[in-house]
């Protein structure tokens, strides 16, 4: 097997993408730098001008959050440019005009111009003046901007790569030498999946090696936390496996199932979100969908029958509920385990009565979800979430003040159970109810 390689595909423009840039020394491995144009990539995979452009308000707010978040979390400055998005195109070809030993030192300097100063970088002013403060020789940058539109194709060929190795969005990772075709890895927050492959993970085989324990679990009280889920979403499912976890460092858990159809028809969000995804993104998530199954090592397969309505067994965790938060809990998992895992229909009520069976519920409380108060539990519940700015689930909601999206966050969760306040968030209110 050959020598293994962390190649990082990035381009200037993406605040995600600098993050990754400033924590990928952090891995012990030596990064082959790869720019692209993101827009040249949004249009090639047919996806216009891009997520960004018709996110939900809610979403993007989230978002928003998001970067201040992981930018606090991995230690790094950050802040909105008040001109984003500027293009890239004059910075990139300028890059790829310089010695590739420089390569390194100009990557840093023109993220840092852009995400850290809030500079120009469609400026050749800018350019020169950000690439000289790093000690790059004035001659050479001189040189590569004079010759930047000489780098039109290179970049839109280096474009075209990025497209055929099946990226999406920024920063991608892939790795070569692990297996006989490259692997794909996307976002600044796979950090521990990227130090894992480094050790010799394999994302397709099985389990990681074992990892360090978590620190001790604090015990004076932490915050409170509230899970919205729907258990037709397999990261909802995922999310749901690890909530004892969560639950060890919280004063208090709160299961709000809710119905996401319903959710995304009143924030103007299509149905089944994978399927209107480009075809590279689509397959990158649903191969992702295992990744996290075996990332915790909790079953996954994906389901015989989707989309499935789970309208009936989100009344059932309401009806768990009335026994308690840990019977809820056990129950949502193994109806989520039963739909992602075990080619289960839950839209079969025999179904449902052999999950609640083998849950030690009574197998009658099928028909109890027909009941007014059951029902109008679960539309306040999907009102309450997006009241809150729940866009999507799992969507966490600690301590009454910070909304965290998504599976793939839970150490950001975990820091805010333990008393952690993101900087931007100093003085955030209470959310809605």
């Amino acid at each position: 097997m050959a020598a293994r390689s962390f190649e990082l595909w990035f381009d200037f423009s993406c605040p995600y993408a600098y993050l990754a840039s400033r924590v990928a020394p952090r891995l012990g491995v030596s990064v082959d730098w790869r720019p692209m144009l993101l827009g040249g990539v949004f249009r090639g995979i047919g996806a216009g001008d891009g997520p960004m452009a018709t996110i939900s308000p809610a979403k993007a707010a989230h978002n928003l959050r998001d970067m201040h978040r992981w930018a606090d979390q991995f230690g790094v400055p950050f802040a909105m440019p008040p001109a984003h998005p500027m293009r890239t195109v004059r910075a990139l070809r300028t890059l790829l005009g310089l010695p590739h030993t420089d390569w390194p030192t100009a990557i840093a300097a023109l993220f840092a111009a852009y995400w850290e100063h809030g500079r120009d970088i469609t400026s050749d002013e800018v350019i020169s003046s950000s690439l000289a403060r790093a000690g790059l020789a004035p001659e050479a940058v001189a040189a590569a901007l004079r010759g930047a539109d000489d780098k039109k194709d290179e970049l839109i060929a280096r474009t075209q790569e990025a497209i055929d190795l099946g990226i999406f969005g920024a920063p991608a990772w892939v790795i070569r030498g692990l297996r006989p075709e490259p692997i794909l890895v996307w976002g600044q927050d796979r950090l521990p999946w990227l130090e894992a492959i480094a050790a010799g993970w394999d994302p397709e085989a099985g389990p990681p090696p074992p990892r360090p324990a978590p620190p001790p679990v604090r015990r004076d009280g932490g915050r409170a936390l509230d899970v919205y889920f729907d258990i037709s979403s397999p990261f909802a499912y995922l999310g749901l496996t690890q909530v004892p976890r969560l639950a060890a460092r919280a004063s208090a858990v709160r299961l709000v199932p809710i119905l996401l159809g319903a959710l995304f028809r009143e924030i103007g969000q299509a149905n089944v979100p994978l399927l209107v995804m480009p075809p590279s993104k689509q397959r990158y998530v649903s191969r992702e969908m295992a990744r996290w199954g075996r990332w915790w090592n909790v079953p996954f397969t994906g389901p015989k029958k989707f989309p499935q309505r789970t309208v009936a067994a989100q009344r059932l965790v309401i009806l768990a509920n009335e026994h308690s938060t840990d019977q809820a809990l056990a129950l949502a998992t193994a109806l989520g385990r039963g739909m992602w895992a075990e080619g289960r229909d839950l839209e079969d009520d025999a179904t449902l009565r052999t999950i609640l069976v083998e849950q030690g519920l009574p197998p009658e409380l099928v028909e109890r979800t027909q009941e007014p108060a059951v029902k109008a539990q679960l539309a306040t519940n999907t009102a309450e979430a997006q009241t809150r700015g729940v866009f999507g689930v799992p969507s966490f909601v600690v301590g009454d003040r910070f909304l965290v999206w998504g599976q793939d966050r839970l150490e950001l969760v975990e820091k805010l159970l333990e008393g952690w306040v993101p900087p931007m968030e100093h003085d955030a209110p209470a959310l809605p109810r």
